[in-house]
């Protein structure tokens, strides 16, 4: 009875879940927050619907091994390499302003000086989950924001690994000053085992069993829960162990799959995860903490953004960079959940700040999903008064690599359909410009000598600068309506003679830009069989003649492989 009872108890919280986070979606929030929701829906606040609570529990501490395990496998060292110096500096700075402000704050209000710790900790993290979903969704991983956010978010979680660590080696009988050196040289010599592993035994093993995809699936189960197992029996936080599994794949070539493989069964757990937090919330509590959880939530909120946006100024970026990468702390982390739980486990802190983290974590996972998806619009809005985020002189971000004169084609967007375009331009021996918001690609432009420029289309202060008056030409290969509308909107303001050719995968999207005064749109998928009907009708059926034209593809798409193109749907052009 027990097990039907606990059946139909997840039948039903995934189905008040199902509803919603729907709900959620529509409204443009992450997940999470409509799984804490439905914590608090299931909770004794109101249906209670929850009686095998210490089964869900145990899911839940599943999901965040897993969680745990698919953030590590996400940490790739090659990211925080690539913008090394300001992930490092943004990433240790912040931490380091939001755990004295946030201390300072905690003290203020009249915390212990140990609840103060574990609050500024807990504000100190930012999702890597969310942030890393939000930019997916808006195509922005490869800009330099986006890359800088992805490294010091990096830096939190190697930081948060520490940070559980230290903790979860500390005996219930001590205070937080007294650390088990111990255990500490344990983790030393575990981190070390398994770094020696994963470098020298891990990847003949991961080839071997990459044959079988079920294999595979099986053996990364086995390896986040085995080694968040023997992390937990030398007396460390499973999180710690399921974390560091993730990373020791995380260099792996099967990483990818490992990934895909995974996913569904994290969100399944992690979803019970944040439903038992909001199952854990407590009004009263709620109550009698309202004023902290308001004050620390408009730190988060404001705060971190501010942090990361002086930080970026002194190391000499723009605004618009610093105050995009900004966006991506003004929420918690999954780790704060972690880590106050924690502490509530080894009696340093009451129950009852579950409660407020919760608050916290909902009231800053929701406004910042709001801004980081409406970015751009909002500094539009703002950027006249984030001047004093900005050093005076040139930039680091500038990325200009181009002449101050005048050209016949502007190009926005290299990748893909861009890169053949570029191709037709040099053979046609016109005069263009190349603008694009991946900086790897702007380098390597700029090694052959090819005029280019880093920088956002829908970036206002960019259009204003660039040489658009006297182009006879413009395209853009950026397949989002938004930032093509503006496009043709700012530029038939300066240029109406101009011919505006964009891109569009959505045959309403490409009938708005008719509309909108674009002269013409491409329309890839359509135009892919096109092309191979005029092949059909040229060659027929002799086989020599398509054997020529799959032979030209083959160097092409190698030549489009060196250039790093993926050919996915969900790169952004």
């Amino acid at each position: 009875m027990a097990a039907e009872s606990l059946f139909v108890e997840l039948s039903v919280i995934v189905i008040i879940a199902l509803v919603v986070a729907s709900i959620a979606r529509a409204l443009k929030q992450p997940l999470v927050v409509g799984y804490i929701i439905t914590g608090v829906l299931v909770s004794p606040y109101f249906f209670d619907l929850v009686k095998s609570t210490e089964s869900i529990e145990t899911f839940g501490e599943i999901g965040v091994a897993v969680l745990l395990f698919m953030v590590g496998l996400n940490l790739n060292p090659k990211v925080v390499k690539d913008v090394g110096k300001v992930a490092l500096i943004t990433g240790l700075g912040q931490i380091a302003f939001t755990l004295i402000i946030g201390f300072t704050i905690a003290k203020l209000l009249g915390f212990a000086s140990i609840e103060a710790v574990y609050i500024a900790l807990a504000l100190s993290f930012s999702s890597t989950i969310i942030i890393m979903k939000l930019l997916s969704d808006k195509g922005d991983t490869y800009t330099l924001y986006g890359k800088i956010a992805t490294g010091f978010l990096i830096i939190q979680d190697i930081v948060a690994i520490v940070v559980l660590m230290v903790i979860s080696s500390i005996d219930t009988s001590t205070n937080i000053s007294s650390l088990a050196l111990g255990k500490l040289g344990y983790g030393a010599m575990l981190i070390t085992a398994l770094a020696i592993v994963s470098i020298f035994f891990l990847p003949s093993v991961t080839k071997l069993i990459a044959r079988s995809q079920e294999l595979l699936f099986l053996f990364s189960v086995g390896w986040a829960l085995a080694i968040a197992s023997l992390f937990d029996y030398f007396g460390f936080s499973i999180e710690s162990g399921a974390l560091l599994a993730g990373i020791s794949l995380s260099v792996s070539p099967y990483r990818y799959e490992i990934g895909s493989k995974m996913r569904t069964l994290r969100d399944f757990f992690i979803l019970l995860f944040f439903i038992i937090k909001g199952m854990a919330l407590s009004f009263a509590d709620v109550g009698a903490n309202i004023v902290p959880i308001l004050i620390f939530s408009v730190f988060v909120f404001i705060g971190n953004p501010i942090i990361i946006m002086t930080l970026m100024g002194r190391l000499g970026y723009t605004k618009r960079n610093g105050f995009l990468a900004g966006l991506t702390v003004s929420q918690i982390s999954e780790f704060s959940f972690i880590l106050i739980a924690l502490g509530i486990s080894l009696g340093h802190l009451p129950q009852a700040f579950i409660s407020m983290i919760t608050i916290i974590g909902l009231l800053t996972m929701a406004s910042s999903s709001y801004v980081l998806t409406h970015g751009e619009k909002i500094y539009d809005r703002f950027s006249n008064y984030l001047e004093i985020f900005e050093r005076k002189g040139k930039k680091v971000d500038e990325g200009k690599h181009y002449k101050n004169e005048n050209y016949e084609i502007i190009l926005f967007g290299y990748n893909r359909v861009g890169y053949s375009l570029k191709k037709a331009f040099h053979e046609l021996k016109k005069k263009f410009l190349v603008v694009d918001n991946n900086p790897d690609v702007i380098k390597r432009l700029a090694s052959l000598g090819v005029h280019c420029r880093y920088g956002d289309a829908d970036d206002s202060e960019l259009l204003d600068e660039l040489p658009i008056k006297k182009a006879k030409m413009i395209v853009s290969t950026i397949p989002e309506l938004e930032t093509n509308q503006l496009l043709i909107r700012k530029i038939r303001g300066i240029n109406r003679n101009t011919i505006f050719i964009v891109v569009s995968h959505q045959i309403d999207d490409a009938l708005a830009l008719y509309g909108a005064g674009a002269t013409y749109v491409i329309t890839p998928h359509f135009l892919g069989g096109t092309h191979t009907s005029h092949l059909i009708e040229k060659h027929g059926f002799n086989k020599n003649e398509f054997e020529k034209e799959g032979r030209k593809s083959v160097r092409e798409l190698f030549e489009r492989k060196r250039e790093g193109h993926r050919g996915t749907l969900h790169e952004r052009d």
